[in-house]
């Protein structure tokens, strides 16, 4: 049976956790609360209390470093400081997996990392990315750090915007004035986001980099619109007065020239769990 460790069983991680065991994986996880370790045990998943301070802290973790499989998945959080404690988080992460009999890593990161200019080409994988021109200095250091002088197999995975369960577009604009619907979105599904990274690790897509986003790209009006409509959100109140022209676009072919077919390749036909307070 193969062994998967999780880094970070969160909004992709637990339902990942979930869907390899289903699929015959022995799975474990890692969560930085107590409360998340019980509500993971009810759903059938054993997890580690781990977190990256940036340096390692919990008590019993090296267990995590002992399977053929890692799946790292600690989004960094961006929009506080200069990145420093994310990429010391990976730093003492990868003396981790350098110290440990890891074969294989799958590291999730995300298509902000390209520029941030609209192109009349999609932005592809195969995208010369340079401190200069990456849309996100700390998301292109991180995959550098992960990737450099390794003796195992890496797979990099940038995903676009993760929607689905009660992750909502429209709900963050509900009421608001002036929003920009004039642009296309890159978006995924929650159920895409699992289905990719198994699907990695199953057919053994290793060593590649893949963008996780759907091949369809909606307007956002359009998204925010049938969100209000099928949901009872109210819709924005107001949008920007802006023309459409020339989107940053993300391609999605790579993944699916190697057989993986999207759940909901169009975010307008996206399932959603409103959570009910």
């Amino acid at each position: 049976m193969t062994t998967v460790s999780i880094i970070g069983l969160g909004w992709i991680g637990e339902p990942l956790g979930i869907h390899l065991q289903e699929k015959g994986f022995q799975v474990l996880g890692s969560t930085t609360s107590a409360e998340k370790l019980e509500h993971l045990s009810k759903k059938g998943l054993k997890a580690i209390r781990f977190s990256l301070n940036p340096h390692p802290e919990g008590i019993g973790f090296n267990a995590l470093f002992q399977s053929e499989i890692l799946v790292v998945n600690i989004p960094p959080r961006t929009r506080s400081g200069n990145g420093a404690f994310h990429l010391g988080q990976l730093k003492y992460l990868r003396s981790l997996i350098d110290n440990s009999p890891i074969k294989k890593v799958i590291f999730v990161s995300s298509t902000g990392i390209y520029p941030e200019a609209p192109s009349e080409k999609l932005y592809s994988e195969e995208f010369p990315l340079t401190l200069e021109n990456t849309g996100n200095k700390i998301l292109l250091r991180a995959e550098q750090l992960v990737g450099k002088e390794r003796s195992f197999d890496l797979t990099i995975v940038r995903f676009g915007g993760l929607m689905g369960a009660d992750r909502i577009p429209g709900k963050y604009f509900s009421g608001k004035e002036n929003v920009a619907g004039h642009t296309r979105v890159n978006f995924i599904h929650q159920n895409d986001a699992v289905g990719i990274l198994a699907w990695v690790i199953e057919k053994g897509l290793w060593n590649q980099t893949f963008n996780g986003v759907v091949p369809v790209h909606p307007l956002r009006r359009e998204i925010y619109e049938k969100n209000a409509l099928e949901l009872g959100i109210a819709p924005p109140s107001s949008y920007q007065n802006e023309p459409e022209g020339i989107d940053r676009l993300i391609d999605s072919k790579k993944i699916m020239e190697t057989g993986f077919e999207f759940e909901f390749p169009d975010p307008l036909e996206f399932s959603y769990q409103p959570q009910r307070n």
